[in-house]
């Protein structure tokens, strides 16, 4: 693969946690979480993206999230646990991705909000069709994700380097 082929990054929200009381760290899926992180791994593979690489978060809810998910994908991509996804700015989500290694063209990350949505929002200079007005206008919804593409290498990842191409969210 070149590195002049378009990269794909999903940024994918972790779907709807319970609020025990524990940690914010420790909260787990409620069930509608369960569900609807498994309708969005069923959507995941629509895409037909095939990924190469998934980055998550270490929060139980990321970690169930991603579970559900991935049992819906054509193929499990290798999964690498990262304990700076979690309540990470946009300016570190970015630097974790310039880290990944370019024989990965497709990555997925999954996190949490407010830096998914702030994220696809900073690396975006471009969205087709009203991809950017959906997002906003749901607010980077629990089990929603984002499709952006661009062109380069990893470490070239930076704001608005970036072409929003799809969002789905469970309540479209």
């Amino acid at each position: 693969m070149s590195v002049a082929e378009p990269r794909r990054i999903i940024l994918f929200r972790h779907a709807k946690a319970d609020w025990p009381q524990i940690s914010d760290h420790e909260r787990p899926l409620a069930d509608r979480g369960r569900m609807d992180a498994a309708v969005a791994g069923r959507r995941l593979a629509d895409t037909g993206i095939p990924l190469d690489l998934a980055l998550c978060s270490t929060a139980v809810r990321t970690r169930e999230t991603w579970k559900h998910a991935v049992q819906e994908l054509p193929h499990r991509p290798k999964t690498v646990y990262e304990e700076r996804i979690y309540e990470a700015s946009p300016g570190e989500l970015i630097a974790v991705l310039n880290e990944t290694p370019d024989d990965a063209h497709d990555v997925i990350l999954i996190g949490h909000n407010p830096g998914m949505h702030a994220l696809t929002d900073i690396l975006a200079s471009r969205a087709e069709g009203d991809t950017r007005a959906r997002m906003n206008a749901h607010g980077f919804h629990t089990a929603a994700f984002a499709v952006l593409s661009f062109d380069g290498p990893w470490k070239s990842l930076e704001p608005a380097t970036a072409t929003l191409t799809e969002y789905w969210a469970p309540t479209e």
